[in-house]
């Protein structure tokens, strides 16, 4: 037996490492990235600004200033506290590390993001997923005797969802969340696309957790996730965060942008309009199902068994976009399409009308 095999432990060994698909040269629709770049004005001030960055000194331990800038755009309360994380993958992990007593176990409904199963298995922890209904919606009965049965220390509750893109009734939430013996963590990383909100869930409970991040409104290159809550969970999850895990770049990077906070609104008000425009059009498409989203990306199931070979033939197209079919019983022949510019998105349709009406198998 090799050494990595004797002592990298066995469920870490029979894992695959996070997929990320080579997009060079392709028209990108597969990472829910905002399409939209800063105006000139913006780069060349952004520019200026980091070149005055002491980049031989260490980073802000605590990124105070991004904070709270962080908590005036957002609408974050005095009486709550930010902790920071590498994006929002980070502060799951921080999450899972805390919590993994012997035996602990993580919560979650599926299909949802991928990475709740994963950092539980980095981190020893039990998962427990609870398979939506066949429209994606919650299946509350199920997701409250799941509760019962394994008492689980954490559950994920993404709003809207990913990879659906839809929310949940908010009266299901509100049982699951009274119900919980332990901490229930909000996931709002597609906020911006939605007017939905669930800060106000902080005020009612004191085991609810909000987790956000600034990667879907148009900085996925900083990987700066936050997440919200009581200071008392908060103070724990600092001790097990590497010190100065936000960089100095990251931190001035994000402080410009909050400050120029507004120049990301307008973008995120125009995907959601693409949003819509997209879903009609991918609605015209000869045999394709498209599912209502809040998000800035959008769900899409085609004809039986077609999903993979629609996939390919858009890759030969030069257009990167989500296959998802296989991953779960749920997600059969569904592909996730990521809202572009107004010309990806017509590039799109286009090119998936023309894959429809050709019945070509790849």
């Amino acid at each position: 037996m090799s050494r990595v095999k004797k002592l990298v432990r066995q469920e870490i060994q029979d894992l695959s490492a996070y997929p990320v698909p080579n997009s060079e040269g392709m028209t990108k629709l597969d990472a829910m990235e905002n399409p939209y770049t800063w105006p000139a004005v913006a780069k060349e001030a952004w520019a200026e600004m980091l070149k005055t960055l002491p980049i031989n000194r260490y980073p802000d331990p605590q990124a105070q200033h991004v904070k709270n800038e962080l908590r005036e755009v957002m609408g974050v309360g005095d009486d709550f506290d930010i902790l920071l994380g590498n994006g929002s993958d980070e502060l799951i992990q921080l999450l899972a590390m805390a919590l993994a007593k012997p035996g602990a176990t993580i919560l979650a409904p599926e299909p949802g993001f991928v990475m709740y199963k994963m950092i539980a298995t980095f981190c020893g922890m039990n998962y427990v997923g609870v398979p939506l209904t066949a429209d994606f919606e919650l299946d509350e009965s199920a997701m409250l005797a799941a509760i019962k049965e394994h008492q689980p220390e954490l559950i994920f509750l993404a709003q809207p969802n990913n990879p659906t893109g839809n929310l949940w009734s908010q009266q299901s939430i509100d049982k699951i969340i009274e119900l919980a013996s332990g901490v229930v963590v909000i996931d709002e990383a597609y906020t911006a696309f939605t007017d939905a909100d669930y800060l106000d869930l902080l005020e009612k409970h004191e085991h609810v957790l909000i987790m956000r991040t600034l990667s879907k409104v148009g900085l996925a290159g900083l990987r700066l996730g936050l997440l919200v809550g009581r200071s008392e969970w908060l103070n724990e999850l600092e001790k097990i965060r590497l010190p100065y895990n936000i960089n100095i770049l990251t931190q001035a990077s994000a402080l410009f942008a909050l400050e120029h906070y507004d120049m990301l609104l307008v973008q995120t008000e125009q995907i959601r309009v693409d949003r819509l425009l997209l879903m009609r059009d991918l609605d015209s498409v000869k045999g394709l199902e498209v599912f209502p989203s809040e998000a800035n990306f959008v769900l899409v199931r085609t004809p039986a068994n077609m999903a993979r070979n629609w996939f390919e033939e858009l890759k030969q197209k030069n257009i990167l976009i989500k296959c998802l079919d296989g991953g779960h019983e749920l997600l059969k022949d569904c592909l996730r399409i990521t809202v572009g510019t107004t010309d990806q998105n017509d590039q799109l349709v286009s090119a998936l009308a023309e894959i429809s009406l050709s019945g070509s198998v790849h």
